[in-house]
């Protein structure tokens, strides 16, 4: 039998002029242009060490510059991170500074986003990655409240924290902001051989906090919202774990589809994405880079 050709009538196409197609400005540069963070400052909490400086370095990288925040009193410099960032941003000829702050200190966050803005000008304060945290690994039934509560004020209270004054400050100068929260895959799953019920919890909140703030900013100051979650990283935290607890590492393994666990280099390209004008048509999303955990049963 012959196909059945479809006829459609021109009464069912749209009369009259098509809608405009609409991209994102900029949406037409060249690719490298669409990466670039060129002329922006990114601030970054947590910057002080471990995930939140090799981020800080690949912003740098990407021709911004970068506004590390953590509660110590200065940033470590292991393996020369530090210096490192330094050398870059003198050859870009951006910033690199560091400033103390409680993160769950609404009114000292304000001030420190005012005081990276004077020192970064003319750079725009553009970017954001909410990356402060803690971990704690406790069975749920010998869990302790003051531990509990300790968790969700840091990665959830300060993440808000965090947001909310990342909106108020470019709502006021009408900056279209881009905001990273950095959250985990194990706000999706639970972890086997990992007992990190409040960790876990904290995390699935971020990701509903994304959602959430991002339908309220995005169509009323054009602030983009994302999370970028991710699977194990080696950091000094899960070294020392895997260093007590080595069966835990062969588990992880068992569900690591590219042979092995992360590193904090590998969500360097994915955080540069998400501040940059590569993702300006991504909003409420989380982006998952786990090495392929989440796809293993």
């Amino acid at each position: 039998m012959a196909p059945v050709a479809t006829i459609v009538s021109d009464t069912t196409l749209p009369s009259g002029p098509l809608p405009e197609r609409r991209a994102a400005p900029g949406a037409h540069a060249p690719v490298p242009a669409l990466f670039s963070l060129a002329g922006t400052v990114t601030f970054i909490t947590g910057g002080g060490r471990g995930l939140g400086q090799a981020l800080a370095k690949g912003v740098v990288q990407a021709g911004g510059s970068v506004a590390c925040i953590d509660l110590l009193p200065q940033p470590t410099n292991d393996n020369g991170e530090w210096d490192q960032i330094q050398k870059l941003v003198a050859l870009n000829g951006g910033t690199a500074s560091y400033h103390v702050c409680d993160i769950t200190n609404e009114e000292k966050m304000a001030q420190t986003f005012e005081e990276v803005e004077r020192l970064a000008a003319p750079a725009v304060l553009r970017g954001v990655i909410a990356c402060a945290g803690v971990q704690q690994m406790i069975p749920a039934i010998d869990y302790p409240m003051d531990g509990f509560r300790r968790i969700m004020e840091i990665n959830v209270a300060g993440a808000f924290v965090t947001a909310k004054a990342s909106a108020n400050f470019w709502a006021k100068r009408d900056i279209k902001g881009s905001l990273v929260m950095i959250a985990s895959m194990s706000g999706s799953i639970a972890n086997r051989s990992l007992t990190c019920t409040a960790y876990n919890t904290s995390k699935a909140a971020v990701h509903q906090m994304c959602r959430s703030v991002a339908q309220e900013w995005g169509p009323a100051h054009g602030i983009r919202v994302n999370t970028l979650s991710p699977g194990y990283i080696r950091t000094a935290m899960t070294d020392q774990l895997l260093a007590e607890k080595p069966e835990v590492e062969e588990t992880w393994m068992r569900g690591a589809l590219l042979n092995r666990l992360g590193a904090p280099e590998d969500f360097v390209g994915p955080a540069v994405f998400l501040l940059s004008d590569a993702s300006a048509f991504m909003t409420g999303a989380d982006l998952r880079v786990d090495g392929g955990h989440c796809a293993s049963a």
